[in-house]
């Protein structure tokens, strides 16, 4: 006999990655590995988390805080191997505007809010259902946040100067446009040779740390001509050399009411977000994440993130398959990239003064350009109606309303297709024959075993077979389909065997039709219902003596005969 594997217990479920790896053995080579990674990871890190602070309107260093303090809690508690937190590109639209609605301290307090209630969908279990975000969504809210992200550089890509920048698409757009006189050729300089180290690095060097090269060359170079560009250090002062001390964000009943919804949002894209990225990480390693445990670990983080200074933390699919292809063995790793971060920001803060936003700006141009998805974008357009229609109304409600509404808007319609093509898969036959006479053996076309031998001549039976999904999308056509059946017999056997759901409203379309037939003096036999499916229909009231369950078609027919011994010629309708 196969064993059956048991269904995981809560601490199975809920237990840290990290305790996985160290109950497995841990050894010196598996720390040589960890640390080389999260050396790695750092080093692409430090220039990103600044970059994607400044663009959501923040100052640096915390963005540097976040990876420190939501790295390592992300790392040390989550239920992924490789997953590595810290701020992302796709939070910068949301961060941005609650930053100008509510100010600093509704951040902090949205991102502390947003962690309760993340910790809070992992322990009730709903990181499960994440996964049936549609695909064509991911990748529509993925390339609306690339547009946007790539927009919000162009002020320092060129060096413009422009005393407010909008935050919807359009008026920045009009805004941008109207202050290209005042573009700096030194910062479009720095842009250009920023992107092009970068690339040239990743072609010819894939394994060096792009990013980091790309900003120091710019950087010096920048610094030696004493180039006219703004730079850290100019606009923010530069970074502190350590971490502040922790404290409870400014908070009041009338404060956490308004940044309510931004909380909302952080929660919805950081559990998609982290998730995705813990997919993308089981997919190169063949490894298996705990979603709830993850979910958990990513509130843990948020909540601890602003105490220090930090904003919204998430996992990064970047930063994760760096650490991936690194040679990471386990959370050790993320841990790991944390401390050096710190180790970096103790050292080498000074330093960070003399990094140009134009620098920054070209290394975000980049991510924008990398998080397009440019080719599955182009795929989901050709493969069908339906999902270049999603993919479109996610793509577009995204950039120009909000990314929020531009996920579950892509949701429901996605679900909607979903469940018309479901209905349109559901087909009605009646008067079937109870002798197949193309199949030599006798066995019907439902491969439930052999109809009845006997010619199919009764007019008093008549055998009607459902195929599909019987629920609330299909319940409309079938009850019109069974509605149209002609004859008055004093037997009906319904074939269910090839019935794979029926819900509540699929049972009332049933029982209407038993009722009906109740009314008229017939029996109705229903054949090879499954069990969850004869479960549902004995909650609805279909049960004896109104109706008998046979186990076949055959036996259904064969318990039917006592007025006649067939049913009419074969009549097909599909809704």
């Amino acid at each position: 006999m196969a064993a059956t594997s048991a269904k995981p217990s809560f601490v199975e479920l809920y237990t840290p990655k990290l305790l996985t790896v160290l109950r497995e053995g841990y050894g010196p080579a598996s720390l040589k590995a960890d640390a080389i990674a999260g050396l790695t990871v750092a080093i692409v890190a430090l220039p990103l988390s600044m970059a994607i602070a400044i663009a959501s309107g923040v100052t640096p260093d915390r963005g540097l805080y976040t990876s420190i303090v939501g790295g390592f809690i992300v790392s040390a508690l989550g239920g992924s191997r490789f997953q590595i937190g810290g701020p992302a590109g796709a939070f910068i639209v949301l961060v941005a505007a609650c930053v100008a609605a509510h100010g600093i301290d509704g951040l902090l307090l949205a991102t502390f809010l947003s962690g309760l209630m993340l910790a809070a969908v992992g322990l009730l279990g709903l990181g499960t259902f994440i996964k049936y975000i549609p695909y064509p969504v991911t990748v529509g809210f993925t390339a609306g946040i690339a547009v946007i992200i790539f927009a919000s550089q162009i002020k320092d890509l060129l060096g413009l100067t422009l005393a407010h920048e909008p935050g919807p698409l359009l008026p920045k757009l009009q805004a941008l446009v109207g202050a290209l006189p005042t573009v700096s050729p030194a910062a479009v300089l720095v842009t250009a040779v920023t992107i092009g180290i970068i690339l040239a690095v990743r072609r010819l060097r894939p394994h060096w740390p792009s990013f980091i090269i790309g900003v120091a060359v710019a950087s010096l170079g920048a610094a030696l001509a004493g180039a006219p560009v703004e730079t850290i250090g100019t606009r923010f002062g530069g970074i502190p050399q350590t971490l502040p001390m922790p404290h409870l964000p400014a908070f009041s009943w009338d404060k956490a009411v308004a940044v309510l919804p931004n909380a909302l949002s952080f929660t919805l894209l950081g559990s998609i977000e982290s998730l995705l990225s813990a997919v993308v990480a089981d997919s190169m390693t063949g490894r298996r994440h705990r979603s709830n445990c993850e979910l958990v670990a990513q509130g843990l983080a948020n909540m601890a993130s602003p105490l220090f200074g930090g904003i919204c933390v998430t996992g990064n699919i970047a930063r994760t398959a760096t650490n991936v292809r690194s040679g990471a063995r386990g959370p050790v790793s993320g841990m790991l990239h944390a401390v050096f971060l710190l180790l970096f920001m103790l050292i080498a803060a000074p330093l960070a003064a003399f990094i140009p936003l134009a620098a920054l700006a070209g290394v975000l141009a980049v991510v924008a350009w990398n998080m397009a998805e440019k080719q599955e974008f182009a795929t989901l357009i050709r493969a069908s109606r339906g999902d270049a229609a999603v993919l479109l109304l996610t793509f577009l409600l995204v950039i120009f309303v909000d990314l929020t509404t531009g996920i579950v808007a892509g949701f429901v319609v996605s679900a909607m297709l979903f469940l018309h093509r479901i209905a349109q898969s559901v087909a009605i036959e009646n008067g079937l024959p109870m002798l197949d006479e193309d199949k030599a053996d006798g066995v019907n076309g439902n491969g439930q075993g052999p109809y009845d031998s006997r010619p199919a001549t009764d007019p008093d039976m008549v055998v009607v077979r459902i195929s599909g999904a019987f629920f609330f999308g299909a319940a409309a056509a079938v009850g019109a389909a069974l509605d149209r059946i002609g004859e008055a017999p004093r037997t009906y056997v319904v074939d269910l065997s090839a019935v794979s759901l029926l819900d509540s409203t699929g049972a009332a379309t049933l029982e209407g039709f038993v009722r009906k037939a109740d009314r008229q003096g017939a029996v109705v036999h229903i054949a090879g219902a499954k069990r969850a499916v004869r479960r549902t229909l004995l909650a609805h009231g279909i049960r004896r003596p109104r109706v008998r369950f046979a186990a076949s078609v055959n036996d259904a027919v064969a318990a039917g005969r006592g007025a006649g011994s067939g049913a009419g010629q074969a009549v097909a309708a599909a809704p």
